[in-house]
């Protein structure tokens, strides 16, 4: 791969994952409006690998915690609220797992289908401006700590509440819908925070991203001729790391201050775009 095609990706890459934007529709695009030739799967996997790590990083901490009340609370049979959070996170993983494994034909079938992206990017992104909105005007979320509250943190998220979330994140293998952007647009319409939806977010990206990224090495691995640019490989990975873990950050202090107005308008001029273009 060119250098300029490497740093570009890698970039769009890490700078869209965890936006609710859509990361693989981004990816697509160099293709189509530049004429670049395809990434090819490897690399794929590869920036996929680093915007991984950027979130493990981040909430190492967090992981840390959780992943250990979990494990106690499997051991004790007692769920603290904390490994509740656990829980939680591998409930709202089972649909996505399930939903991608019977729905992968149909999605490869559509996945550079540029109408199909364009839609879902104005449909979703109109959604989440919905859902943004009505989260604001929501004058029961005060009411009780434990029927979906905006809270800051996940402690009061409950088993149901997760699993409607991770049922919407099935449609997120639709291309252009965004996983981050369809978790988001649940949380919010449940009456969470902004803060504490994307923070969900983020830790339900991690096994996803995981489960995404075995079933492609699987691919690599059943096609013994592909060829591999290391070089691209591991600067593609580490530029999509640094860019995501600045990425996060940011976004988390951009939306408890100014929402998502923004990636709306955004989502809705882009689509807009695509389908005057193509």
């Amino acid at each position: 791969m060119a250098l300029l095609h490497v740093l570009v990706l890698a970039m769009i890459q890490g700078l869209t994952e965890f936006l609710p934007v859509s990361s693989s529709a981004h990816l697509i695009f160099p293709s189509h409006l530049l004429g670049w030739p395809d990434q090819g799967l490897a690399f794929d996997v590869a920036v996929h690998f680093g915007t991984l790590l950027a979130v493990i990083l981040y909430y190492m901490a967090d992981l840390v915690k959780i992943g250990s009340y979990t494990i106690e609370a499997a051991i004790k049979f007692k769920v603290t609220p904390i490994a509740r959070i656990g829980l939680c996170i591998i409930i709202a993983t089972i649909p996505v797992c399930i939903g991608g494994f019977f729905l992968e034909s149909v999605v490869e079938s559509i996945r550079e289908n540029i109408h199909v992206i364009a839609w879902t990017t104005i449909g979703f992104g109109l959604l989440l401006g919905l859902a943004s909105y009505a989260n604001r005007k929501m004058i029961w979320r005060n009411i009780s700590p434990n029927q979906g509250a905006r809270a800051d943190s996940l402690r009061q998220l409950t088993y149901v509440q997760a699993l409607f979330i991770g049922m919407a994140q099935v449609i997120a293998v639709i291309p252009g819908t965004s996983r981050s952007g369809i978790t988001l647009t649940a949380g919010l319409f449940l009456g969470m925070k902004p803060e504490a939806a994307a923070r969900f977010s983020f830790l339900l990206s991690i096994p996803v991203i995981l489960a995404s990224a075995f079933f492609e090495l699987l691919k690599i691995y059943k096609t013994p001729d592909l060829s591999v640019d290391w070089m691209s490989i591991i600067l593609g990975s580490f530029l999509s790391f640094i860019v995501a873990l600045i990425v996060i950050h940011l976004f988390l202090k951009y939306i408890a201050k100014s929402g998502m107005a923004l990636f709306v308008i955004y989502r809705v001029l882009l689509g807009a775009v695509l389908l005057w273009m193509f």
